[in-house]
């Protein structure tokens, strides 16, 4: 419950950005931003450094991109000892795009990555390394990656890299709590010189138990967002992880003052948390886009059907 070594990254406008196409407002983020330095949160990440040729800004909100002006709008000069961060996806990214440190108030990339792009993930996070940025490697989908496939991208990262940390990330929230502690184990088993990461989905409702399991068993990088907010079922609520941590640097309550301001209003409008269908997929080890298409759909509360078509899918001659 209390390890200096632990850091809170708060994932709210990049992971809950995926629910509202990072549609916000400028006045909210930046309390976002304010309230999540006075709670003493270590990390908050924007968004994407994303492709504008894969991703046109006139389809999505202004917070996908993490462009440089946007990002010194919200820090408006206001003293901080929280970095800012930004990910990366493999693939989507045009690294002509990534400043030099010095010309940039972003501190961390965080690279998303399959375990089967390991190679590329690498190229990318050395890149940014070597513009003067700190970094991490998240390997996605960890619940369908194979254990030996993992180990070896493990010691790719501890040999190649100088990332901050590797995370364990449960793409689909189908993981449980032995199965973070066998992933973490293995994590700091191959990671002699980094630290282990745990980003878990709520698919299941073991969001918080998870990353909980994780620091049990020394994962220091933890990543929340408020109000649970995030694709799908969305993430662990970082006001609970808070909470649990006995830090003292650590203060809860500035958060509870942007839930109630921003995120009820929004809950009202977007929908994310534990719903049937999330539960289905997690549980089923899926991506959660069936769900989701489903929920937008007439038949959203046929949960049986829609279970068989994702349990039993018809086979393909």
């Amino acid at each position: 419950m209390f390890r200096p070594e632990i850091k809170v990254v708060d994932c709210t406008i990049r992971d809950g950005g995926l629910i509202n196409n990072w549609d916000f407002s400028l006045e909210m983020v930046r309390d976002v931003y304010l309230a999540l330095s006075k709670a003493g949160v270590d990390y908050m990440e924007t968004g994407y450094k994303a492709d504008k040729s894969i991703f046109p800004p006139s389809e999505s909100g202004m917070w996908r991109y993490c462009d440089e002006p946007l990002l010194r709008e919200m820090v408006d000069g206001t003293p901080s000892d929280m970095g800012i961060a930004t990910m990366v996806d493999v693939g989507r990214v045009n690294l002509d795009d990534i400043l030099p440190k010095t010309e940039s108030v972003i501190d961390l990339y965080r690279v998303a990555t399959y375990v089967q792009d390991i190679d590329k993930a690498i190229f990318i996070a050395n890149h940014c390394h070597d513009k003067g940025y700190k970094t991490t490697i998240n390997i996605m989908a960890i619940s369908k990656a194979l254990l030996s496939d993992l180990e070896e991208a493990l010691r790719q990262v501890e040999a190649e890299t100088q990332v901050l940390a590797c995370y364990v990330v449960d793409s689909f929230g189908a993981l449980y709590c032995e199965q973070i502690e066998l992933l973490v184990k293995t994590y700091r088993q191959h990671l002699k010189t980094r630290e282990v990461g745990v980003h878990a989905h709520n698919n299941q409702q073991l969001a918080y138990a998870n990353t909980i399991e994780g620091i049990i068993h020394d994962a220091n990088f933890v990543d929340a967002t408020i109000y649970g907010i995030g694709r799908a079922a969305g993430n662990c609520p970082l006001e609970l992880l808070l909470s649990f941590l006995k830090n003292p640097k650590f203060d809860v309550r500035p958060i509870f003052d942007v839930i109630s301001k921003w995120f009820i209003p929004l809950s009202k409008k977007e929908e994310w948390g534990y719903l049937i269908p999330y539960m289905i997929t997690g549980s089923l080890n899926e991506h959660p886009r069936a769900a989701i298409n489903l929920l937008k759909s007439d038949d959203r509360e046929d949960f049986s059907k829609f279970y068989e078509s994702i349990a039993h899918p018809p086979e393909i001659a």
